[in-house]
């Protein structure tokens, strides 16, 4: 007998498919069957019913930027632990970062990382694989192998591309496997040894500063590359004002750009620093108010074409460390939504059909999958969403294994209630 289970009487949110009323929708064996107005009669024939009266009903989101830490730093996360943090989240489907150690940039690395996603049984999982060998900008890593294997694009997470003729080989490559490499923007030679953005608050703190123009000057000069090869390129995590401009006239020149905005930036400024806390370290730095102020008009205007959350996990003891010394990043997996639907519906920059699409359809296309749509015949992913329940971030209840997160205490709207996955329940409330 089929697997047969009905979603019934949500508020059912498809932007692929223009998607946004009442109405219910069935999965069977593992993939959407249906999706209407169901008569009653199909009630008494299915394996299992999902009440999502007052519910939101979507594509299973998706996050095109995390870091598991597997293998090499387990202590701080597995692809299991992630993987359980990502589904309680509503994420149905991730991409793990390879700034792993080793780092990810053989085709057994990409198998390796699958091969643990799909023992964990819990989200499906991706995997980018490194530009260059040991993520040194210096000599091309195996990128046809790796794409063979199923690497979902090439970058050097945590690093830039410094050599811009390599970066130029790898976009000519990574177009022949007709896969995107993504770029952390950073320019060393304007980053130096910084810890925060450069400005004032930087001075008063007597902290060393990372210049905008870092991030800036390898955005503008990869776009450069692009306009020759024609290679499909997606800019990680921007931050500044000046990303977004370089970013509008690319898209202006019809370039294969695309972008993501992580929730850090658009809820946090540099001020957040000002106490030395070190979970408001992250790469690159929080910005000042008038780059948050351009993140969220790029948002309002459509130039972002995915949110990620750039999920960095990290012992709590390497964070105790002076902010100098302590590592970057912020774990924010399991409050994602929530501090999407704080930056961006509360002071109505999107609606639920806009955040919807750059949670699912929008990423899918950026990394090729054919995901993040309720089509008839598709992978069965939803995530069933209290779009009105209030709660608070409490650190101490995530499943992912960091704490290194600035928002424990805050109270956010917006709660996952169940995660399906192929047909299946791998999280409810």
């Amino acid at each position: 007998m089929a697997n047969q289970l009905l979603i019934k009487n949500g508020r059912v949110i498809d932007p692929a498919n223009q998607l946004d009323k009442t109405c219910d929708v069935l999965l069977v064996d593992g993939k959407v069957a249906e999706v209407g107005n169901l008569n009653g009669a199909v009630e008494k024939t299915v394996t299992r019913v999902i009440d999502a009266t007052g519910k939101l009903v979507t594509p299973g989101l998706i996050d095109i930027h995390v870091h598991f830490r597997d293998p090499g730093d387990e202590e701080e996360e597995t692809i299991a632990s992630g993987s359980t943090a990502a589904v309680a989240a509503g994420f149905t489907s991730v991409v793990c970062m390879p700034n792993t150690n080793p780092a990810i940039e053989s085709e057994t690395d990409v198998e390796y990382v699958h091969r643990k996603g799909r023992q964990t049984r819990k989200t499906h999982v991706y995997v980018m694989g490194a530009i260059t060998k040991k993520r040194e900008g210096v000599e091309l890593a195996e990128m046809g192998m790796m794409a063979e294997a199923g690497a979902r694009g090439f970058t050097d997470d945590g690093n830039g591309v410094q050599n811009s003729a390599v970066m130029l080989q790898a976009l000519k490559y990574a177009k022949m496997f007709d896969v995107v490499v993504a770029q952390h923007c950073q320019d060393n030679s304007f980053a130096a040894n910084g810890v925060m953005n450069a400005g004032y608050c930087s001075t008063i703190l007597g902290l060393p500063g990372m210049d905008a123009l870092a991030e800036e000057a390898m955005l503008w000069r990869d776009i450069q590359l692009v306009r020759k090869t024609q290679g499909r390129y997606h800019a990680q995590h921007i931050s500044t004002m000046g990303s977004v401009e370089i970013v509008r006239q690319a898209k202006k020149d019809s370039l294969p750009v695309s972008c993501e905005v992580t929730p850090h930036h658009l809820l946090l400024t540099e001020e957040c620093c000002s106490e030395y806390d070190t979970n408001y370290k992250v790469n690159p730095p929080l910005r000042s108010r008038k780059d948050v102020d351009a993140l969220k008009a790029a948002m309002a205007e459509g130039l972002v074409d995915a949110l990620a959350t750039d999920h960095a996990p990290h012992l709590q003891s390497e964070k105790e460390l002076e902010f100098l010394a302590a590592p970057f990043g912020i774990a924010s997996l399991e409050c994602a939504l929530g501090l999407y639907v704080k930056a961006l519906i509360e002071p109505k920059i999107l609606d639920w059909p806009g955040l919807i699409r750059l949670m699912t359809a929008n990423p899918a296309r950026i990394i090729g999958v054919d995901k993040g749509t309720l089509t008839r015949g598709k992978q069965g992913d939803v995530t069933i969403i209290d779009p009105n329940a209030e709660w608070q971030i409490d650190v101490n209840k995530f499943v992912s294994k960091s704490r290194n997160c600035p928002y424990h205490g805050w109270t956010i709207k917006g709660k996952v209630e169940k995660t399906i996955v192929g047909g299946e329940v791998r999280f409810e409330l």
